[in-house]
């Protein structure tokens, strides 16, 4: 199994539970308060180890309480955090609230993750036939394009999260990462308003697949001129916080152990629909052992 290489952001996350999401300028009376270790990056890192890759963390976190305990939790999920930095900002911290349907609301305070670099990506320096680069846009998009081209050159296979949607930029594009947007943050990408359009746009920007995420009803896997739907693991769905950085962790853990895309979208898939049964974005996290076990069943 190569490496699995993440930069990305690194978060606080404190949720709050509620009947259902606010509309813009109400109040809703929420109930449980909880605080978790978060940020799509980490997240993804530890969606990765527990699905049993080898994982380095690049990144930043402050100075701070938050930074020393968020370091702590992803050294204790066997994630190698050693090229994360620690500077002069506070920790990330996402505000979130979460519905009685499973539905979320997150608001995010970069902090620290603001301050991850072109440098820090250069640091990284890691070769491997089968390894992967996986990366989201919760830090700087100049950092997210040098590392996909570092990938590039390495022989890692990028794997971008393009969350939170915005445009992706051509230099990015250019260099073959296969994307995992939801169904908003793909429109958002490709700048259109159909699916089909925009999973289109960008592979012929250079995109070597695009993996769209459906919820409910799956995945969708776009390669060239094929379309393979992936149907949703049926579970109660708790929290659908994680449900993404589930899906892109273990899509980057199966390709790095050398997998074919579609299996690694099989197992992806049975791990974010795992994922949703539990509160808190890591909280449901499943490991290797649970994810095939989904797959026999």
């Amino acid at each position: 199994m190569g490496p699995v290489v993440v930069v990305g952001s690194i978060n606080v996350d404190l949720v709050v539970s509620a009947p259902r999401l606010p509309r813009p300028g109400e109040t809703v009376l929420g109930g449980q308060f909880a605080r978790h270790f978060g940020g799509k990056g980490a997240n993804q890192a530890v969606a990765a180890a527990r699905a049993g890759a080898s994982v380095v963390m690049v990144g930043a976190v402050g100075s701070d309480q938050d930074g020393e305990e968020s370091l702590a939790a992803l050294r204790a999920e066997g994630v190698d955090v050693s090229r994360v930095r620690r500077v002069p900002a506070p920790t990330g911290v996402a505000i979130i609230a979460v519905a009685r349907d499973g539905e979320n609301q997150i608001v995010v305070a970069p902090g620290a993750n603001a301050e991850v670099s072109v440098e820090d990506v250069a640091l990284v320096g890691l070769r491997a036939e089968t390894g992967v680069l996986l990366t989201c846009l919760e830090i700087p998009m100049a950092t997210v394009v040098a590392a996909v081209a570092m990938a590039a050159r390495s022989g890692l296979q990028p794997i971008v999260n393009p969350a939170p949607g915005q445009r992706l930029p051509s230099e990015l594009l250019v260099h073959g990462p296969i994307l995992t947007p939801n169904e908003q943050e793909l429109l958002a990408a490709a700048q259109t308003n159909d699916r089909e359009d925009a999973i289109a746009r960008l592979i012929e920007a250079g995109a070597r697949a695009v993996v769209v995420t459906l919820g409910s009803s799956g995945a969708l896997l776009a390669d060239g001129e094929h379309r393979r739907p992936a149907a949703a693991l049926t579970t109660k769905v708790v929290d659908g916080t994680g449900a993404g950085d589930a899906f892109s962790g273990v899509l980057a853990a199966w390709l790095a152990a050398g997998e074919t895309l579609e299996d690694a979208v099989a197992a992806a898939n049975a791990a974010a629909g795992i994922s949703v049964g539990q509160s808190g974005a890591r909280g449901g996290l499943p490991t290797r052992m649970q994810i095939e076990a989904a797959l026999r069943a």
